[in-house]
């Protein structure tokens, strides 16, 4: 009888804590319901030229095994005369967006758009229109649409500062052309840098997204959109639970300047930076990590005028906290051209405030610097480098600065990056002067202390740290 009575307690518990469990889980249903109609496919076409030569192949089977081969692995092929394609040729691509405004205006990726003939937007109740491309911004990867069409549902629009890592999250969107396609997940981290994308702190979300999602928007349990789905990581090419949104206060930043002129206007300082790790730290006798380590400065550009100097250390930009060198490009780029801020660096141990003049980004990057290798072969330093000094007309790419070219790179100070063809600008806080003078300063340096050497690469400068080795 007791057996009896324990298994009918352990049932009413469990069945009592799967209800609990069940009523903890969100329900999507009302929000797919209520939003799906907000959301948009986005079919882009494109017209390529190509040789009309280019897929003859001599002694290959004829024409029509060909095009079996090519139809068995979904490789499109439109023949032309014997065999070879036309001139010209379409392809077609898929992606996603969502309504903004009742009067048409839609949102969605850059990189979904960027390079259309013609752009196609499919309602949820499958009307068809043509869209206009009203201005791309590839640097955030926002690209704002148009039809002409009225009385559309448009989404609400949600605050990205309020969302929780831990919130539950959903995705509407077009995976593989399956059109009003509903995944969810929760925000797994929020203010993430990515690799060349330093103007947008992406969400970051387990939400199943795939190849059509992109441009589609990121709801909260609210119903309102936090952000636009951009990037996946991913090594097959399909989800692995790595997704990053675009927050939605950036990209409506950036569609209201395109929706007023067309083109983006951006804070530029004219620097090279870098993350500060604690080698660097070390290196520069700073107490923490925090802040934006000033890697190189382009002459007579805006930080140059402003006093800013290679080894600075931004750690405040208009009153802002520079924690991690991500968010110096932001709070940069969100400054309005002409603007005079205030700039809180750290240099040499001392803490100093410089008035800058932010200038507006340039469309285009400056040519890189090309190096020749040197005939000869000068002798290796205490660290592991051998150098030489540069030809006059290296340092007039360098703007008449001094630099040491590194020949060689072998022990601690290959291990730790520095390369063939690298350019040695300085060390520490020091600019380089001649090979003696950088070498003497190498040997006053105890064994098993950091250094940072300033090191030109291609267009890029930055600080690598390097520990002296012991016998040296």
């Amino acid at each position: 009888m007791k057996n009896w009575i324990a298994i009918l307690v352990f049932a009413l518990t469990s069945a009592l804590h799967l209800d609990v469990y069940a009523q903890s889980l969100p329900d999507f249903t009302e929000l797919a319901e209520k939003h799906g109609g907000e959301v948009v496919n986005i079919s882009v076409t494109q017209n390529v030229r190509q040789d009309a030569g280019a897929m003859q192949f001599p002694g290959m089977p004829g024409d029509e095994q060909m095009q079996e081969f090519f139809k068995r692995f979904g490789i499109p092929v439109v023949p032309g005369q014997n065999g070879a394609p036309p001139a010209e040729y379409k392809t077609q691509s898929l992606g996603s967006g969502f309504i903004i405004s009742s009067d048409g205006y839609i949102l969605t990726n850059a990189h979904v758009v960027s390079e259309a003939d013609e752009v196609v937007v499919k309602l949820f109740d499958k009307r068809e229109f043509k869209a206009k491309i009203i201005g791309i911004d590839k640097r955030t990867d926002v690209a704002l649409v148009k039809i002409e069409a009225t009385g559309l549902p448009k989404v609400t629009i949600g605050d990205p500062a309020k969302l929780k890592v831990g919130a539950w999250v959903a995705a509407i969107g077009s995976p593989f052309g399956l059109e009003n396609t509903m995944t969810a997940g929760i925000v797994s981290a929020k203010g993430r840098a990515l690799p060349q994308e330093n103007f947008v702190p992406f969400i970051q979300t387990d939400v199943a997204i795939n190849p059509g999602n992109s441009g589609g928007p990121l709801f909260n349990l609210s119903g309102e959109v936090v952000g636009i789905n951009s990037q996946i990581y991913s090594r097959s090419g399909g989800s692995m639970g790595l997704s990053f949104a675009i927050p939605i206060d950036v990209a409506l930043e950036i569609s209201n300047q395109l929706k007023s002129s067309g083109k983006i206007t951006r804070g530029w300082l004219g620097i090279a930076i870098q993350e500060i790790n604690k080698e660097l730290a070390e290196s520069f006798s700073m107490k923490n990590t925090n802040g934006a380590l000033v890697a190189g400065v382009e002459k007579n550009g805006p930080a140059d005028k402003g006093g800013l100097e290679p080894g600075d250390v931004i750690t405040k930009f208009d009153d802002k906290p520079i924690v991690a060198s991500a968010d110096l490009p932001r709070a940069v780029g969100s400054a309005k051209p002409g603007r005079i801020v205030p700039v809180e660096i750290l240099r040499k141990g001392s803490v100093k405030i410089l008035n800058v003049g932010v200038g507006e980004m340039p469309a285009d990057a400056s040519d890189a610097l090309q190096n020749n290798k040197p005939a000869s072969k000068p002798e290796m330093n205490r660290i592991g480098l051998t150098l030489k000094e540069l030809t006059v007309q290296q340092r007039k790419k360098l703007n008449g600065k001094n630099g040491l070219l590194v020949v060689d790179s072998q022990g601690a100070v290959a291990q730790a990056g520095v390369r063939h063809g690298d350019i040695i600008l300085g060390l520490n806080n020091s600019e380089v002067q001649s090979l003696d003078q950088f070498n003497k300063q190498l040997l006053g340096i105890s064994v098993g202390k950091t250094i940072a050497l300033l090191v030109q690469r291609g267009e890029n400068t930055l600080y690598v740290p390097v520990k002296i080795p012991a016998g040296k």
